[in-house]
């Protein structure tokens, strides 16, 4: 048969997409590809599990519009089909006066982009909320929260194959070609034909792009978050979220403490190179992976900026009591008799050839394809409004 749309990967932004796009076009023929033998495999099922606010981001930006967009969608989809989440709300610390001047231009950014219910809170406050944090000056926001992502992922799936469309496991998009009119679709399997085709495979998403013919300006370089969760005694510590203030310069969010929906508390993540675009182990290590990111002028270009924060990164890798003394700008109290490992997640980073870090959504169309080169953190949060985003290309590109 003929599909009328191929989408790759069955994580958050895959599965929101043919959801949508079942939605907008309810008589199409969709199938979801997935190299894994579950949903939400990587990006998704190994972060933090937040519903982010949508308060950091740059005004009118895809992350700003669509962050807030799908907090929505998202906590109305979890309360519609029963899935754990909580709206726990979110405090980001000063720790210092030094830093109340950045604070205050989050803060600000949060009005800009309409964040509900933000305050600039006192130190008197930001005991009262989490009562064990540690700083001179907080934003509170309360509409922040957290989900259970994969739940999200395993109910879209469902739907989907309730409505009568598929989604195939261990199953790898090798090559897209232009055949008769239609794009064939080869995987390690077998071979596809489809009208349309969408790329949302995350990690390995600029390799697909290029399977397909594209040459996109940018390369994928993974980088690995490592966690600790607190041990049952030290949980009661933390009430909700508790995030310091981010460097501009870098997009992660620090090391911060986080509530988790499934229960437990988790700490970090830190940022450091990975060795593999899946490379969830310290010790995880591919030669092809690695000479294809040494061989980028634009990874160097980066590592050359951002040196000594990489160093930093490392040193919290290799050092549990280098973690700790981050934390411990939060919460003082936690000792390293209160951390046990967690099992970390690695980020796409889309990197440019100027060594420049893309810090935005990105998509790349052509007459019957889209490619999402880029969808970090918040994307699991605006998952369904990137899927709207994707709905509309569609109609634009795709004529219809």
């Amino acid at each position: 048969m003929i599909y009328d749309f191929i989408i790759a990967g069955a994580g958050i932004v895959g599965l929101s997409t043919a959801y949508k796009l079942q939605n907008a076009f309810p008589d199409s023929a969709i199938l979801v590809l997935e190299k894994e033998n579950t949903v939400a495999a990587h990006q998704t099922g190994h972060n933090s599990g937040v519903i982010h606010s949508g308060i950091y981001y740059k005004p009118g930006s895809y992350k700003a519009r669509n962050c807030l967009d799908g907090r929505h969608q998202m906590v109305a989809f979890c309360k519609e089909n029963n899935i754990k989440h909580e709206i726990c709300g979110k405090v980001i610390v000063a720790t210092s006066e030094d830093e109340i001047p950045k604070l205050i231009s989050i803060y600000k950014r949060g009005l800009e982009n309409n964040i509900e219910d933000i305050r600039l809170i006192d130190e008197k406050e930001l005991k009262e909320i989490e009562p064990f944090s540690a700083g001179v000056r907080a934003i509170h926001v309360p509409c922040a929260g957290i989900v259970d992502f994969p739940a999200v992922c395993a109910m879209l799936a469902q739907k989907l194959t309730d409505s009568g469309q598929q989604v195939r496991f261990s199953t790898q998009v090798h090559h897209i070609a232009h055949v008769n009119g239609c794009l064939s679709i080869q995987s390690d399997k077998e071979r596809f034909k489809t009208r349309h085709f969408i790329n949302c495979t995350g990690l390995h998403s600029d390799r697909v792009a290029q399977s397909a013919g594209l040459r996109p300006n940018l390369k994928i370089v993974p980088f690995r978050g490592e966690y600790y969760e607190l041990t049952e005694d030290a949980q009661h510590k933390v009430k909700g979220l508790i995030y310091p203030l981010p460097n501009p310069e870098f997009p992660f969010l620090g090391v911060h403490f986080t509530k988790m929906a499934r229960g437990g508390i988790e700490c970090g993540p830190n940022a450091v190179f990975a060795f593999k675009r899946e490379g969830y182990k310290k010790t995880s290590f591919d030669i092809s992976d690695t000479i294809d990111t040494a061989g980028y002028p634009g990874f160097w270009k980066m590592a050359g900026k951002h040196w000594k924060m990489g160093l930093d990164e490392m040193y919290r890798s290799i050092s549990k009591n280098g973690f700790l003394k981050n934390l411990q700008k939060l919460i003082p109290s936690i000792n390293e008799g209160n951390l046990k490992e967690s099992p970390s997640g690695v980020r796409a980073m889309a990197l440019l050839p100027n060594g420049e870090i893309l810090d935005d959504f990105y998509f790349e169309t052509t007459d019957r394809e889209i490619h999402v080169l880029n969808a970090p953190s918040p994307a699991a949060t605006a998952g369904l409004a990137i899927g709207d985003e994707i709905v509309k290309k569609a109609k634009s590109s795709f004529a219809l």
